[in-house]
């Protein structure tokens, strides 16, 4: 059996006590001291005493064969040998393995090795990195040996980070934990960026090639020959591991096949390969990782362009990887691609950091990796991420570009992901400067004329910029230019996002939801068509707005639901909490409290697990606002009230949010001061509804909130024409919810 693994004491360690294990006697065998292979027979000789006993008994006989010497001795006996770091004599050693295995019967041979012995019938154990808990027990020990007294508690977090920085090598941990003479651990951990000028003097006893770090790698780099060390230095760019097409893709050289040499690197322990849903992925330990790049970074001050060209074959293999995604991202095919660009977003970004790098900027393929990840970045919720380098991007692009060149679509597309990226993570005050609204013009006059350019992704979504920035005067009328120019110029999935915009806008807006019908029933079947799981969610979403404003609350639960099932689905996390509140809303309007809080409670926790969605908290946070004064629990409704309008403060909510969160205010301030106080805050709040044209059902419940405090005011008549335009707002349609949240 052969155990391999990294280089350190782990091997041995384990070795010795598999020997002890066993019935038969069992011997070390040093290999570590030799410098000559022919010295490996004559090792083991010495091990076994036979050397001296030789020269005794034959005293000045001339010296024979030491490998027929050992075939001698151990023909006839049984006995274990463990042959000890046979890396730099591995073909010395192999060789006599497989000549005392075939020849003497009842020895058994265990070696350590960083690679396979390679020898017939060998059985190979990989020695793995430590388990965190067994690594944390290893630093415990050795640094309470260097700083007597220390326990892991000290700083739990601390140690943690050593140990998964250190990959778990046993020998790391060591020399980290003798370091505790001179740092606490936190100063361990945040030196380990330079690990191998820290991880350094260990015990004089051991041999020199492990007393420090950098002297444990170079000896296994001092084993690889050219094609090896060139691999292991190129593979140092990938973030993350890569497949064997992308190892291929960087590493690739005349003088050898990347896979031969590849599986060499595997075989040495120098990188690791794991199976995975789409095939086998291969990565450096961290050590090795950054070892393997301070080495690349030396050959680049010698050979600039050697370097270069490594760099630039990993952002030209990611660019086609992130080109040929982005159609599979909104199509039937996109759940395993979601989940492969997932796996490579670290080279993904690292392909990103490096174009935009100036050291070495490549603005072409910034522009085009930024507009092929775009759509992933919101799907997945990368939103921040996403627009932060689109911006970078655009920083290395001229700002006025020959107008309907490449790099004209490239710069003005890229204008409309940036601001569609942040739309939900700013406020409209960012958007309002001068900078974005002279932007904003400048897209609507470019993207108003219909092509096939302006109907792309995002460029479809042009309509957004100009009321981000605060001009709605033609935003319906530019949402219908826009959808007629997908009809012209685009596919379903295109024509079917500025739809479902167009949709979501008019349930919001007075006289909007008698239009929706027919865009509805077109973005079903162009979900059908396109089998994006997104689409499908939002579409459902869309149905179960329009059956809830319709008083329809079980069939706007359902559709709720087959939003929530696809959006768990595909992963997409912002819409998951978001339909939960909205499914827990039916049940408020049914008056059941009960499961509406239970419910909430879940959207909140997802919330909480994903991060980010200010725009669903504060939804929650006004439901249960809604539900804490329906059951006459004031302050706990002041006290969501407040949490529902710092998170709003984060985003840009929509005027019906402001207008159904006035309500609520509305009746705490009537609570606290009287009916005319709540009067007070509800009418200018109704003005900015009936101005922003907010849906019949926003403004029919903030109409029956003003009758209800008119009424306890003693205003009767005002009262009873409140609750008479409620009524015509809601078309006397007793079953609609009155909650005035939606």
């Amino acid at each position: 059996m052969t155990l391999t693994g990294p280089g350190g004491s782990g091997k041995t360690r384990l070795a010795e006590h598999a020997a002890a294990d066993q019935p038969e006697s069992g011997w070390l065998v040093e290999l570590a001291r030799l410098d000559h292979p022919a010295a490996v027979p004559g090792a083991v000789l010495s091990a076994l005493g036979l050397r001296e006993n030789t020269l005794v008994a034959r005293e000045k006989t001339p010296a024979e064969d030491p490998t027929t010497l050992l075939v001698e001795y151990c023909a006839h006996r049984r006995l274990l040998l463990v042959l000890d770091n046979c890396e730099h004599v591995i073909g010395a050693a192999a060789e006599l393995a497989e000549r005392l295995l075939t020849h003497c019967p009842g020895v058994r041979i265990l070696a350590t090795s960083r690679e396979p012995l390679g020898v017939p019938g060998e059985f190979l154990r990989p020695v793995e990195p430590l388990p965190p808990a067994p690594a944390h027990r290893l630093f415990a020990d050795r640094a309470a040996a260097a700083r007597p007294g220390f326990t892991i508690a000290e700083d739990p977090s601390a140690v943690a980070e050593i140990c998964a920085r250190l990959d778990g090598l046993p020998l790391a941990i060591e020399l980290a934990a003798a370091r505790l003479r001179l740092l606490t651990p936190r100063q361990i951990a945040d030196r380990l960026d330079d690990r191998f000028r820290l991880l350094t003097g260990g015990a004089r006893t051991l041999l020199p090639r492990q007393q420090t770090l950098r002297a444990v790698v170079d000896w296994s780099w001092d084993l690889l020959d050219t094609p090896e060390r060139a691999v292991l230095t190129r593979l140092s760019v990938f973030a993350g591991g890569c497949d064997l097409p992308a190892a291929e893709a960087v590493c690739a050289d005349p003088s050898y096949e990347v896979a031969d040499v590849l599986g060499s690197l595997v075989d040495k322990s120098l990188v690791v390969a794991e199976p995975g849903p789409d095939g086998m992925r291969y990565r450096m330990l961290e050590t090795i990782h950054e070892y393997a790049a301070e080495r690349l970074a030396a050959y680049a001050a010698t050979d600039p362009a050697a370097a270069r060209t490594a760099r630039r074959r990993h952002r030209a293999h990611y660019l086609a990887l992130a080109e040929e995604a982005e159609p599979k991202l909104r199509s039937a095919e996109q759940l395993p691609w979601i989940r492969r660009v997932e796996t490579e977003l670290d080279n993904l970004r690292s392909a990103l950091h490096s174009t935009t790098d100036e050291s070495d900027p490549d603005p072409e393929t910034a522009r085009r990796l930024a507009l092929a990840l775009g759509w992933f970045w919101w799907l997945r919720n990368y939103r921040e991420e996403g627009a932060e380098w689109t911006a970078r991007a655009l920083a290395l692009t001229p700002p006025d570009p020959p107008e309907g060149s490449t790099a004209y679509w490239a710069f003005v597309r890229l204008q409309v992901l940036r601001m569609f990226l942040s739309s939900e993570s700013r406020s409209f005050e960012e958007f309002r400067t001068p900078e974005h609204i002279a932007l904003a013009d400048r897209i609507k006059e470019t993207f108003r004329h219909g092509s096939p350019e302006t109907t792309r992704f995002p460029g479809m979504l042009w309509p957004t910029t100009s009321f981000l920035t605060g001009d709605t005067s033609d935003f319906h009328a530019n949402l219908d230019i826009s959808v007629e120019n997908c009809r012209r110029h685009a596919g379903d999935w295109e024509l079917g996002i500025t739809l479902m915009l167009r949709t979501h806008v008019a349930i919001d807006l007075t006289g909007g939801l008698p239009t929706i019908d027919a865009d509805l029933a077109e973005l079903h079947e162009i979900a059908h068509r396109t089998g994006d799981r997104w689409t499908r969610a939002q579409v459902a979403s869309a149905a179960g707005e329009a059956a809830l404003s319709r008083g329809r609350h079980a069939d706007a639960r359902a559709e709720y639901e087959e939003c929530l099932r696809l959006a768990h689905e595909v992963g997409a996390h912002t819409e998951a909490p978001f339909a939960i509140a909205r499914i827990a809303e039916t049940y408020y309007c049914e008056g059941d409290y009960e499961e509406a809080a239970r419910l909430l409670e879940k959207a909140d926790a997802e919330c909480e697990l994903y991060g980010g969605v200010y725009d669903a908290r504060s939804f929650i946070y006004l439901l249960r606002s809604l539900l804490a004064l329906g059951r006459g629990d004031v302050e706990a409704a002041r006290g969501d009230c407040t949490r529902a309008r710092g998170e709003a403060d984060r985003v840009t909510p929509p005027p019906q949010f402001d207008a159904a969160l006035e309500v609520v205010q509305a009746l705490l301030a009537a609570h606290d001061h009287g009916p005319e106080a709540g009067l007070a805050t509800i009418a200018p709040a109704f003005a900015t509804a009936v101005t922003a044209r907010c849906a019949e059902r926003v403004l029919a419940g903030m109409a029956e909130t003003a009758a209800l405090l008119l009424a306890d005011a003693g205003r009767a008549a005002e009262s009873v024409r409140a609750l008479a335009a409620a009524g015509a707002w809601r078309g006397d349609d007793p079953g609609r919810c009155r909650s005035g949240s939606s």
